[in-house]
Parts: structure tokens; sequence; C-alpha cells
């Protein structure tokens, strides 16, 4: 195991959040926005004489392997693209880049890696997503982007070998818009003055519940965006959300997984899903068609003052209503005691995994890219400055940091010393239970279930799935 080193600057308050995880993951359902599929041009040669790193890199291939990268991220989809050309242009080699849809990716993995010209690089969400790919998964240990790496926690491991690396660090929460929520702490009636108060759940309640009577005053729709539980939105939910009362029960419990989740923490899971279907710009009626895009246009748009989701959703935001000083996040409060100290929601659920199984000229390439794309001035502008990711290596050097303000709220939080709530949700056993609980969730706001449907699906549902699952 390499020694763990130092991150500067912003990207260590983050990686000290998220060192306490064995290995974050994503997958088969994580924070995105819906997109349709795209794909990268076909290769330009590079210009007479042209010599570059990454061309020598690629000489020394053979020159002849390709690369196929199917992406995870969709909001991030015409960035990849890009970026592909760009490597192209400079050294040749063919890089061919497909996004599925939001929710969609375990689907396209299995339908793309069944073929005669399969993806040289995919994604998983950490140990559950690995144990479906991991006959996949080339061994990264000794390779270039993995001595990169700014520690071992950001390496997934598949017993000795290095299956996947985590290429992004995300944090999310209660998304909120600075200027309205002023506004509203100057109500004469506001019962919250300041945003220091708004440290617990009782408080968020307090505020939800006043903006919610007073929106009209406010010019607002409503507390909260909509909690749409359509394909493209409601892993915010079902997934995300889901993580807070797991989180707490791990911590409960002092465990890390779990074969079979008790469900201490659901009547606070209760709690805060009720507010957000209740203080909200949308009927609970409403929210099975309700998406993903909607959410982020009714937060863009100034039509709600609360919006839970995370770092990856600055994209969305920007250049509307909300300008990026007005950009704030708070953790996502449930009612447990201490949580006046809870940060926000740090981890990785995106780790590459290179196809062993592909040529090997290919799997070459493929190494080539990625270490270009971590290393090379195109590749870190490209993933800090237009995608706003922090990453986990130490190629990107203090010039190379984003500038997204939900980010920076990330980095307050941990420099005030707030305990960030890892992502748990890794550990769910299966993409059936997570569709289990939202179904259960969708049915209980429309009045067409109960609340111990919920419970059903989220503590027994648990224990059936993972026992599927592990035999």
């Amino acid at each position: 195991m390499k020694k763990t080193k130092q991150l500067v600057a912003l990207g260590l308050g983050i990686a000290m959040a998220c060192a306490a995880l064995a290995a974050c993951g994503g997958g088969a359902s994580t924070g995105t926005t819906a997109a349709p599929s795209t794909t990268a041009g076909a290769p330009a040669a590079p210009a007479a004489g042209e010599t570059t790193a990454a061309s020598a890199q690629a000489a020394t291939s053979g020159g002849a392997g390709k690369v196929f990268y199917l992406n995870f991220k969709p909001e991030q989809a015409d960035q990849w693209v890009a970026l592909a050309k760009k490597y192209t242009q400079e050294t040749g080699v063919q890089v061919d880049v497909i996004t599925a849809a939001s929710g969609t990716y375990a689907q396209t993995l299995k339908s793309e890696i069944a073929k005669s010209d399969p993806p040289t690089l995919f994604q998983v969400n950490g140990p559950v997503g690995l144990q479906d790919w991991k006959d996949y998964c080339y061994d990264l240990k000794g390779t270039k982007i993995y001595e990169a790496l700014a520690g071992d926690e950001y390496a997934l491991y598949n017993g000795s070998e290095v299956a996947g690396i985590a290429y992004v660090i995300e944090t999310y929460g209660i998304i909120y818009n600075k200027k309205l929520l002023d506004e509203y702490f100057a109500l004469p009636t506001a019962s919250i003055k300041s945003i220091d108060q708004l440290d617990n759940f009782a408080a968020l309640k307090t505020v939800a519940d006043e903006i919610q009577a007073n929106k009209d005053e406010l010019g607002v729709e409503g507390a909260f965006g909509s909690t749409g539980m359509d394909s493209s939105s409601d892993w915010r939910f079902k997934t995300h959300l889901a993580n807070l009362p797991i989180y707490y029960e791990y911590q409960a419990e002092g465990i890390t997984s779990t074969p079979a989740i008790k469900g201490t923490y659901l009547d606070n899971y209760k709690q805060i899903f009720d507010l957000y279907i209740t203080d909200s710009v949308c009927p609970p009626s409403m929210i099975s068609s309700k998406t993903g895009e909607d959410a982020a246009s009714e937060f863009a748009l100034a039509e709600c003052v609360f919006y839970q989701n995370g770092t990856w959703a600055y994209n969305d935001i920007k250049g509307n209503e909300v300008a990026d000083e007005d950009l704030g996040m708070l953790p996502i409060y449930i009612g447990v005691a201490g949580e006046e100290n809870q940060g926000l929601c740090t981890g990785s659920e995106n780790f590459w995994c290179v196809n062993k199984k592909a040529k090997p000229e290919d799997v070459q390439a493929t190494l080539d890219f990625l270490y270009w794309v971590i290393s090379s001035d195109t590749g870190r502008e490209a993933l800090a400055k237009e995608m706003g990711f922090v990453t986990p290596f130490t190629t990107f050097t203090a010039d190379y940091l984003p500038q997204n303000p939900l980010v920076l709220a990330n980095d307050a939080y941990t420099k005030a010393g707030k305990k960030a709530v890892t992502w748990n949700f890794t550990t769910m056993p299966s993409e059936e239970w997570k569709n289990g609980v939202g179904n259960a969730l969708l049915e209980y706001a429309q009045g067409t279930g109960t609340w111990d449907a919920v419970k059903t699906a989220f503590v027994d549902g648990w224990a059936k799935e993972y026992a599927a699952v592990n035999n």
C-alpha cells in the first residue's frame, strides 16, 4: 500500500472528509441529470511534424490502440466529447465517448460490454458495483494514474488488485439561495433571523414552513424544489437522502456495512421527506412526473429557496437567476442529536475501470489517455475548470482547482470543524432495493401507500436483496 500523499489547498479539506471511507463509490444510480448519448467525432491526424508527450506515449503502445469511454455523468457529456477530440487532435489516437442517459448506466454497460468492440474504459460505484464487473477490471497497480493518487483510500480494491480509481470527490446537501433566504430573515414575522441559527432540523422546518406561508410576499413558488420521483430525479431521495438514516445507524452501531439494516432512524427519514413534499413548489400528487431537470430549473430560476443536490449541479444552475455569490449549501438535517456539528455529505461514487478483456493495444491506449487527462494542462483545465471536479490526484496543483461555489461551501464546513457525512449508500445491497424504496416513497407521497410500506421496503428489502446478491 503506498503512503498517503497530501492534496493541495481546497482538495485537502475534502480528502480529509472522505478519508474514513475504505472506498467511495458510484455506478448504476447517482446525482446526475438526464442527457442523450453523445459520441466523439472521428480521429484527426496530428499536424505534420507535431510531437507531444502524449503522442510519444501513443508511440510506445505501437500507436494502434484506441479508446472507448462509456461515461456515467450526463451533465459532463459535452465536455468529455470535447476533451476526447482534443486528445485525438494532439496524438492521432481515436477516442470515442458515449454517455448513458441518467439511470440507465448499468443496462447500457451490460449491452455495450457484450459487443465485439466494447468500452475500454467504464465506471463502477464502489464495492457493491464492483462485484458485477470485477472480472473485467485491469489491475491498475503500478500504472501512472495509480501512482498519481493522493492516497489509497481513493483506490477500489479487488483482493490485492486495484480494480478502480476514483476520479472525482463530490459533495451534496441542501443547496440554497442566499438572497432569497436573506429576504426571509428580514421578514418581521420570521422566527429564524440568520444562517447561523439554521443548524438543525427544527430550525430548517421552521424556516421552510414560514417561507411556504409567505411565498407570495417572497416571490417564490415554494420553499423546496419539486421532489421529482421519475428516474432522472428519484435517486436524490431513494439513494442520497436515504444515506442519512444509514449513516447515523452505522455510526451508532460502529459498523461500515451490514447484511440487515435495523432502520433505527427511519422516522427521521420520514420527517425530512415530509418537509420536502409539503413545503414545495408542487403538491405531492405531481411528483411522479417531475424530473431532475424540473427541479434544477425551479432553483436556477429562483422559484424556490432550497434544492437537494450536489456540487455537480452547479453547471445546471449557473448563468440563470441565481448569482454565484448567492449559492450556498446546508447539511441535510434529519433531527438527530448533535447534528449541529454535521457537515455535508462528501465522497465518491465514480471509479474508473479499464477493461482488461479489451485488446492489449487498446488497454495501453486507455492508460495513456487517462494519464494525459490528469497530467496535461488541457486535461486538468477540463476536469477542474470546465467540469468543476475536485480530484484525488497529486497532479492537480493550486492552479487547477474548481471555482465552483458549492465546492467552496463544503470547504468552509470542513475548515469550521464540521464532521462530513460519509457516502454509505455505496453499501446499499442492490439497485432493486433502491427501486423498492423509491416506489414505496412515491406511493406514500401520493397517498396510495403508507410509511410502514416504506419501512418494509427499507428493512425487509435490504435483508432480502443482500442475501440474494451475496448468494
